[in-house]
C-alpha cells in the first residue's frame, strides 16, 4: 500500500512538473521568439513598448515568477494529499 502511495505521488509530481515546463517552455520560446511579431500587431502595447518585446523581456519573468508560486502551491497541496507532511 505505501508503495503505490509513493508511486501515485511521483506520478503526480511528474504530470505537474511537466505541465509547468510547458507553460514554460510556451512562454519563454513562444512568446518571446516564435509568437512576437504576431503579439506586436494583435495586442496592445505596453508602455512605449510593443506588446512582443515587452512579453520577450519583463513578461516572461512575471511569467517565471508565476510558475514558481504555482508549482510551490500545488506541490504542498499535492504532498498532503498523499500525507508528505512535516509533523511539528
Amino acid at each position: 500500500m505505501q508503495n503505490d502511495n509513493a508511486r501515485a505521488h511521483r506520478k503526480s509530481c511528474l504530470r505537474l512538473t511537466l505541465a509547468l515546463l510547458a507553460v514554460w517552455f510556451f512562454i519563454s520560446y513562444g512568446c518571446s521568439i516564435l509568437l512576437r511579431d504576431w503579439l506586436d500587431v494583435n495586442f496592445p502595447s505596453v508602455g512605449n513598448a510593443p506588446f512582443g518585446f515587452w512579453m520577450a523581456q519583463q513578461g516572461s519573468i512575471i511569467g517565471f515568477i508565476l510558475i514558481l508560486v504555482t508549482y510551490a502551491f500545488l506541490m504542498n497541496r499535492l504532498d498532503n494529499k498523499h500525507g508528505y507532511t512535516k509533523e511539528k
